[in-house]
């Protein structure tokens, strides 16, 4: 079911308000360490970190537009609130990039973990309906043309396991995220030491940039947010084949439909998959963030400020959009609505032409040569193609089929059970035990 509090936490994560809890944080940290090297006067830090200073937005923005810079603004509306002799000591040796990468870095590992949860009870869902689904036969397609036949679980069984590279992948990316910095406004260290910055940082559970220009290098950036796009892409996979399958003509799946919903305003009797579809279309603009991410990466210098902007949008959207992705097309999954009578009604559509390699390789057994027994084979199919009969039908008139063996080749050759038997062995490899 929809987790909707953990979209709310994603939410909150990067409301303003929590932004700014998380910038005083950061000042914390970084005066907590300064006054135990001795750095910044420790009476005057105590003054600092027992303090009970709410950030307020409200004055915050009343000062940003006379500054029109919102860490100024921030660190007047604090200071504000500090004995003078505490204000003195407050962003001590910092620039503004330290304080908001590694602000920003905290954030986003936090809702890396939120993603990660999503996944594990998207996953879950999928080992679900792969268990359920394992003995439900189906036609495999490929091209959009009919295949042989499998089970639907298998589907399912895939993309548990592309779920889990994901997880991987992400896992990755957050220990690369990782990072933040405290080496001032060239990244050189002047004000702080590479030691003490190492302190300030451990303190937060993050480490230190290897090196740092003004700002922690955007390639981390574009990693991260073109994994959650990668995670979406998936997801957009799973979507495009519920919504193939859901098709009239295919009419496998179907996707929920609640009593009292509607699916068309000239249509009454339609029912479209407007769940996947709304997933394919969210894919789509996650995948832009990507590429928007990418450019990110190259500032001039040791830093300009074209990344800003772009960053306060694609990241809150780009971890919203998976949260919710993962969440809505779960919710689909878990109540999708299977018809195996249809499944096997379609398996059986072609006149059994997805046999077809069951028969040659039943042929070659006999002592035919591929070469030979493709041709008949080939032959009976483009018949069955052309609606002279069944495949069974147009193989036992071919004129170079053995005789003697319709009944005993063909018996087992056109026997569906007979894909099932590697079947556990896939499960294994995937689930395990």
């Amino acid at each position: 079911m929809i987790d909707r509090y953990a979209r709310k936490r994603m939410k909150e994560l990067f409301a303003p308000s929590h932004r700014l809890d998380v910038w005083l944080e950061v000042e914390k940290a970084a005066t907590r360490v300064l006054a135990r090297q001795g750095i910044v006067e420790p009476e005057n830090a105590r003054l600092f970190l027992d303090s009970k200073v709410e950030p307020d937005i409200r004055r915050m923005e009343e000062i940003e537009e006379e500054t029109r810079h919102d860490v100024i603004a921030f660190l007047t509306m604090v200071s504000e609130k500090l004995p003078q002799e505490a204000r003195a000591i407050l962003h001590f040796g910092m620039t503004s990039q330290d304080l908001v990468d590694t602000a920003q870095s905290l954030v986003l590992l936090d809702a890396v973990d939120l993603i990660y949860k999503d996944m594990e009870r998207f996953m879950e869902i999928l080992r679900i309906k792969a268990l359920e689904h394992r003995k439900t036969l189906m036609v495999g397609r490929s091209h959009g043309i009919h295949g042989e036949p499998i089970v639907f679980g298998v589907k399912f069984l895939a993309w548990h396991s592309e779920f889990q590279r994901h997880t991987g992948r992400l896992k990755q990316a957050r220990e690369n995220m990782r990072v933040g910095k405290m080496s001032g406004a060239m990244g050189t260290a002047v004000h702080i030491a590479p030691d003490i910055e190492s302190d300030i940082l451990e303190s937060l559970g993050l480490k230190p940039e290897d090196m740092a220009t003004q700002v922690v290098s955007r390639d981390r950036h574009a990693e991260l947010i073109s994994m959650l796009a990668l995670i979406g892409t998936t997801l957009e996979k799973i979507a495009v084949e519920i919504r193939h399958l859901q098709r009239t003509e295919v009419h496998e799946v179907e996707e929920p439909f609640r009593k009292g919903q509607k699916g068309s305003s000239a249509m009454p009797h339609k029912r479209n998959p407007i769940g996947t579809e709304n997933i394919s279309g969210l894919a789509r603009l996650l995948r832009s963030y990507a590429q928007a991410a990418f450019e990110n990466v190259a500032l001039w210098h040791e830093r300009d400020i074209s990344h800003s902007s772009v960053e306060r949008v694609i990241l809150p959207d780009s971890f919203q959009l998976l949260d919710y992705m993962l969440d809505r097309l779960g919710e689909i999954l878990e109540n999708l609505v299977v018809y195996p009578e249809r499944m096997r009604s379609n398996l059986d559509l072609t006149g059994g032409l997805v046999y077809s390699q069951s028969v040659l390789l039943a042929l070659v057994k006999t002592g035919l040569s591929r070469e030979k027994a493709y041709k008949i084979v080939q032959d009976a199919a483009m018949q069955t193609w052309s609606g002279e009969g069944s495949f069974r039908e147009t193989l036992a008139r071919h004129p170079d089929f053995p005789d003697g063996l319709v009944s005993s080749v063909l018996e087992k050759a056109f026997d569906p059970e007979q894909y099932m038997h590697n079947i556990d062995a896939l499960y294994k490899r995937v689930l395990g035990e």
